[in-house]
């Protein structure tokens, strides 16, 4: 698994403004960046500053229809992030079980 990806995901996530940004385009399958600044709550250039992150970390892209952008979700690096973390949480679940078996004095 790609770390740096996971790192992009995971700096991206991080941000409410982002993650509503994230929501907004997946509630409406496509939207322009005029689109989503009129739903939230920040300027459309923080809008596109915002996408750009978003688009680096591979979770939206931009299609050309005319003179307007207009924004998908591509879930593919989410799924690669669920992945990471569900690993994480499995390798310490195994670390906590071998610490308590320890704690009561058991053996492996």
């Amino acid at each position: 698994m790609d770390g740096e990806t996971v790192d992009k995901v995971l700096v991206a996530l991080a941000n409410p403004a982002r993650r509503g940004i994230l929501n907004e385009i997946a509630a409406k399958g496509q939207v322009t960046a005029t689109t989503l600044a009129d739903r939230v709550t920040i300027s459309r250039q923080a809008v596109i500053k915002h996408l750009d992150v978003l688009k680096d970390a591979g979770l939206v892209t931009g299609r050309h229809i005319g003179r307007e952008v207009r924004y998908s979700v591509l879930p593919e690096q989410l799924g690669v992030t669920a992945a990471w973390m569900k690993n994480l949480s499995r390798q310490w679940d195994r670390r906590l079980v071998s610490i308590k078996r320890l704690a009561e004095g058991k053996k492996d």
